[in-house]
């Protein structure tokens, strides 16, 4: 207990409750008899020590196979997000939950509290079905007045839970970098995520499973009817009337059409489903990370470079966040130097969803490109039709686009797909996971992203013989290229408040 809270304890306001007040975890160990357990062990005995996985890339596809997992689900459900968004996919998705749960599923549900403000009497609704357990990570103590948590308790509050993953009967899963809310499944807002997850069965299963399970029992996860009152007696019952009139709207038929279509779950329940069969590794940060005692040796950036090796010819890097920092530029020309192709897709400044971040990036765009590393700014305009099943997808109903796809290749061979941004939050202060695909396969989808869709989908990055950073535009890739001298589709004051801001010491929170 730090000052501050005890000074709060002493003033009698409001503080967290003892860690002895929690209730053990109730983990469902076995499920190999359900159909979901029937169907992937026999895949299992096909391709014994393997993981089969498959990419989704499309935002209706991603959103369809996480409700049918949900209606699949026979004994468990265990879901872990930084982010579920109150909105018309998040409630989707919480119905389905709801469902679950009334035909007998043991649903665990572990949010980061860092984004749940609005939602505390549905989830608590949620949490009083006698078949569902919701618990909050980090959790803040005021929660009308958050602010007042990062004055007082700035340190904790400020390292939050990033990962995500989303596990039916402890048989398949799906991780990567969507959380849920429409911007990440392509509703037809404003703004769509150009975003990847992978669905995966077989060995690397269980090692979500124990991730999941040392999130759900760390010293950060609260039980939430420990933090708030307990709900009245109907608060259920108007929760799940609610959810039931927004999943009849009109509003929702393009989601009811679009499971109407999916059949992902169907086939893999039929062992019919098109998986790519290779080794899978699950990296993730220990949960104590939050509370600054995990290792320096465990945190997943250091593990991740491991287990994906040291390239040798090329690296690819996708991140919508990208703060390479002074140290994090030189190993990257350092890699360039020794002759490894590097190239970095980005978020452009018109694209990203966070200025601040931006601003980050931008002052090592120059010294980077000198190290000669190609740059790509994603347009927010960039995502455009086409006929292959490519990496990038079309974005439909949505007047722009930005990246939030965090993912990895390198020679060719191998790719990272979780939540960890090249950023120092992403290295030091939240926590993150994610998978280590061998595949040459799904390597070559980013690579030929590269080589043949980004030069019309973003802007290409070059010096000028003064030394100052060109944006070429193309509307195809072959074609010509109009040439912008500043940030294009910004105005000069975001790009002045960009500068601003760049020469901040806040590095490190960004």
């Amino acid at each position: 207990m730090n000052a501050l809270t005890r000074l709060a304890a002493l003033l009698g306001l409001p503080t967290l409750p003892p860690r002895g007040t929690r209730e053990a975890s109730r983990s469902i160990e076995d499920t190999d008899g359900t159909r979901l357990g029937r169907a992937t062990e026999r895949l299992e005995r096909l391709h014994p020590g393997r993981s089969g996985v498959l990419a989704l890339t499309e935002g209706h596809d991603a959103f369809a196979t996480r409700m049918l997992l949900a209606e699949a689900a026979e004994c468990s459900l265990d879901v872990q997000y930084y982010i579920w968004h109150p909105d018309l996919t998040g409630t989707l998705l919480m119905r389905a939950l709801h469902r679950a749960a009334e035909r007998g599923v043991h649903v665990r549900l572990l949010l980061d509290d860092n984004n749940t403000r609005g939602m505390d009497a549905g989830l608590c609704a949620l949490d009083s079905h006698p078949n569902v357990e919701v618990r909050l990570f980090n959790p803040f103590v005021q929660r009308d007045w958050r602010w007042l948590g990062y004055l007082t308790d700035f340190g904790r509050l400020n390292r939050r839970m990033h990962n995500k993953s989303f596990t039916a009967d402890r048989q398949v899963t799906i991780v990567g970098g969507r959380n849920v809310g429409d911007e990440y499944f392509d509703a037809g807002q404003e703004i769509s995520f150009v975003d990847m997850d992978v669905l995966a069965v077989g060995a690397v299963v269980p090692d979500v499973c124990a991730d999941f399970e040392r999130y759900w029992t760390s010293a950060s996860a609260y039980p939430i009817a420990s933090l708030l009152p307990r709900p009245d007696p109907d608060a259920l019952a108007r929760t799940l009337e609610r959810e039931d009139r927004i999943c009849e709207s009109p509003a929702a038929a393009p989601y009811r059409e679009a499971l109407a279509r999916s059949d992902h779950i169907e086939r893999l329940a039929a062992v019919e489903l098109a998986l790519e069969w290779t080794d899978v590794k699950l990296v993730s940060d220990s949960p104590a990370k939050v509370l600054g005692k995990a290792r320096k040796r465990e945190w997943l950036a250091r593990r991740l470079g491991e287990v994906l090796g040291a390239p040798r010819k090329e690296l690819l890097l996708v991140s919508p966040y990208f703060v390479p920092t002074a140290s994090g530029t030189a190993a990257l020309a350092a890699q360039a130097a020794g002759g490894v192709a590097v190239s970095v897709l980005t978020n452009s400044l018109a694209a990203t969803d966070v200025p601040v971040v931006h601003a980050g990036y931008a002052k090592r765009r120059r010294a980077l490109l000198r190290s000669g590393l190609r740059l790509f700014e994603l347009k927010p305009d960039g995502i455009a039709p086409r006929t292959s099943r490519t990496f990038f997808r079309r974005l439909t109903g949505s007047s722009s686009a930005s990246l939030h796809a965090k993912t990895f290749a390198v020679d060719g061979e191998r790719i990272f797909v979780g939540s960890f941004n090249l950023d120092p939050r992403s290295a030091a202060l939240n926590t993150e996971s994610g998978f280590v695909i061998e595949s040459r396969r799904l390597a070559g989808q980013i690579a030929a992203a590269f080589e043949h869709e980004l030069a019309a989908q973003s802007y290409t990055l070059r010096l000028d013989g003064a030394g100052r950073i060109e944006w070429q535009d193309r509307a195809t890739p072959d074609g010509p290229a109009r040439i912008h001298h500043h940030e294009p589709q910004t105005s000069a004051g975001k790009r002045a408040l960009v500068w601003l801001i760049s020469w901040l010491p806040i590095e490190w929170l960004l």
